[in-house]
């Protein structure tokens, strides 16, 4: 099958209609199916179009549609509320859980000797291919991966097989790929589409996978003229040209080059997506290579409770803390804990400021001795949002009342901010 649908344009703003035109035209070439699956995101991932691309894929296949599986990832299952304001009007019975620890299949492995050559040495073990064990075992005809092509801190470029191996993964895939992405380094990987990682999971793809009925549905979305998210590109296809083609268009619409770095940056994270440090961390991954040395992140996180979205790693963030990369490195060779659990570890790497600049988390329902506590500093949240007046501010430089300049970002998931040309 290869590439069959690519629409769009960094200009484009695809409406409703146009989306459902194509991906009707795409059904009916592909011919009558009975057994379907859709693969879509979580609503960490709402922005991603991929719940009323879930809806049109009902809409189309009817009964034939029997499974809808979030990629949860590591992620908590998503609320009635959640579930139903993402994916109007698909039935509620359709919906299964994904958990990371129990339901999954592990088809084999990627050799330690193609991990250690596409990791450059940083990581020299084999990788566990694991996925839900639904989707292994379902005998669908048809599996359709939704989702949103947009920068990754774990793999660079978030999406494509991802969505499949890590979303749907196990906990020993998940562990290890999330590492894998942190030790190799954030900035060396952060925006390009040809990163070790996505070597190996197409690897994976290739090895264990190439029998399986899946087509991957790509969006591509960036802010219009008044700051509003617009599908700018629709992608599908069958291998990785489509996933190639939705990076093009993704590295011209989601990346923000700044002309130098920047010394205060605030960010505001929707309380209604962001519940965790986990998820709010964005924050971090995707500012800090605008980040000017011994500058200021501040998050504003009204709704951010907790640490981890897993007990477990909750327990982990608290007791290590946001450490330097040398120090989570040391931390994972001592301790069986953290060793067990290489996502949490990795998380720990990618939250850290690296003692580069400063962080200042805001949060709603965490205290100031649990933010200090992890190695960030603590401000009100009401406090800081008065001083920047922040509602109603459009994402860039601002000026505050008493004179000083800052860098507004409204979402950080939307999006990258780089001083460092990217390429690849």
């Amino acid at each position: 099958m290869a590439l069959s649908l690519a629409i769009g344009s960094p200009t484009d703003a695809l409406t409703h209609d146009e989306i459902r035109e194509a991906l009707s035209s795409l059904f009916q070439d592909l011919g009558p199916r009975h057994r379907v699956a859709a693969v879509p995101p979580d609503y960490s991932r709402a922005a991603s179009r991929a719940g009323d691309i879930t809806r049109l894929v009902y809409d189309h296949y009817g009964d034939s549609l029997v499974d809808v599986i979030p990629a949860l990832g590591t992620h908590k299952e998503m609320t009635l509320q959640q579930r139903e304001k993402m994916f109007p009007g698909v039935p509620a019975s359709l919906f299964r859980y994904h958990n990371w620890r129990t339901d999954v299949e592990t088809l084999g492995e990627v050799p330690a000797e193609f991990v250690d050559a596409v990791t450059e040495g940083t990581y020299s073990y084999a990788w566990p291919v694991q996925l839900n064990r639904r989707l292994w075992e379902g005998r669908h005809d048809l599996i359709l991966s939704i989702g949103q092509v947009v920068p990754h801190e774990v793999i660079g470029m978030a999406n494509y097989n991802k969505n499949l191996f890590v979303g749907v993964g196990g906990e020993r895939g998940i562990n290890e790929s999330h590492y894998i992405g942190a030790v190799y380094g954030m900035e060396r990987i952060m925006g390009r589409a040809e990163t070790p990682l996505r070597k190996i999971l197409n690897e994976a793809q290739d090895r264990f996978c190439s029998h399986l009925p899946i087509l991957y549905i790509l969006t591509v979305i960036g802010p219009d003229e008044a700051g509003n998210s617009v599908v700018r590109g629709l992608f599908a296809g069958d291998d990785k040209e489509c996933f190639l083609e939705a990076c093009d268009l993704s590295q011209q619409v989601n990346i923000t080059y700044i002309p130098k770095p920047l010394d205060r940056v605030i960010v505001y994270l929707d309380p209604e997506k962001y519940q965790s440090t986990w998820l709010g961390n964005k924050a971090i991954y995707r500012t800090r290579m605008a980040m000017a040395d011994q500058g200021e992140l501040t998050m504003i996180a009204p709704g951010v409770e907790t640490f981890g979205e897993d007990p477990e790693i909750d327990h982990l963030i608290r007791k290590y803390g946001y450490r330097t990369t040398p120090e989570i490195l040391s931390f994972v060779l001592k301790n069986e804990d953290l060793r067990h659990n290489l996502s949490a570890a990795a998380h720990l790497i990618h939250g850290s400021s690296e003692n580069r600049f400063r962080i200042t988390f805001c949060p709603g329902g965490l205290s100031e001795q649990e933010i200090t506590g992890v190695g960030y500093q603590w401000a009100d949240h009401r406090k800081i949002k008065a001083i920047y007046g922040i509602d109603g501010l459009e994402n860039g430089p601002h000026t505050c009342p008493d004179g000083r300049p800052f860098y507004f970002i409204n979402d950080p998931a939307l999006g990258l901010w780089t001083a460092t040309p990217i390429a690849g």
